[in-house]
């Protein structure tokens, strides 16, 4: 008999389709293996359930790919189901994936009891879930490279957000509102030092423009401007995005 995909499953996939990129959908990316793991599944059907997604992805269609259409009547119902609603989805994917491994969300999370102290254990959880979410995606469309520099070591990567995370949820999971950065741009970045132009190259400003003669200067932030970011092939940074970072925060 057919073993058939249940919801769940569908949840946990297309959970992993949104935090990769269009080329690791493929049964070798050790996400894809340990999904596979996880439920019961070869890596190969997993990995063609995450290019059924594609199929559905409009931005996956519009750039002239297809994925593979042939389970689009099964995907589509899921996909619809959660348009829009990424924070509900990897929220509830979490869920699972603590119960299949007979856990929970605050351990998978590694969520110390002292960080809980006053809070809504629940939305605390939501918000830890979606900001790991945002920067797994962030990391893998950004081949886990600095967008300025290049440096490809995971733990020295921020996944930083354009418009911040508490001015507007409704981009909050969105990657066009993020950049893979190095903790010291990342910082300076947020700090307004530095920003992205509309084509996509450094621009100082003069609140770090005022170090110039310092020896840091030369080395960290004038040998940057000017230069064009590293771009990921889908959810390049948003141009309307970097126009509001410009606005209310570079140089402010």
């Amino acid at each position: 008999m057919r073993n058939l995909w249940t919801h769940d499953e569908m949840v946990l996939a297309l959970d992993l389709y949104y935090k990769l990129p269009f080329g690791r959908l493929v049964r070798t990316t050790p996400d894809v293996i340990e999904l596979a793991n996880l439920i019961g599944r070869t890596n190969n059907a997993v990995a063609l359930r995450l290019v059924n997604f594609a199929a559905c992805d409009p931005i996956i269609i519009e750039s002239g790919r297809t994925g593979m259409v042939g389970g689009v009547s099964v995907c589509k119902p899921v996909w619809d189901e959660y348009v829009g609603q990424k924070e509900r989805l990897f929220y509830e994917a979490e869920q699972l994936k603590a119960r299949l491994k007979n856990s929970t969300v605050e351990k998978l999370l590694q969520i110390d009891e002292t960080e809980l102290q006053g809070l809504d254990r629940q939305n605390y959880f939501k918000q830890r879930v979606n900001q790991q979410a945002f920067r797994l995606m962030i990391l893998n469309i950004y081949d886990k490279r600095c967008a300025i520099t290049g440096i490809n070591v995971p733990d020295l990567l921020v996944a930083s957000h354009i418009i911040p995370w508490a001015e507007n949820k409704d981009e909050r999971l969105n990657p066009e509102n993020g950049l893979c950065l190095s903790s010291l741009y990342d910082k300076a970045f947020d700090r307004g030092f530095i920003s992205i132009d509309g084509h996509y190259q450094v621009i100082l400003s003069d609140k770090i423009k005022r170090y110039h003669d310092e020896p840091f200067y030369g080395k960290h932030f004038a040998s940057i401007e000017g230069t064009k970011i590293l771009l990921p092939e889908y959810h390049k940074p948003n141009q309307m995005f970097l126009e509001w970072h410009r606005d209310m925060v570079f140089n402010k």
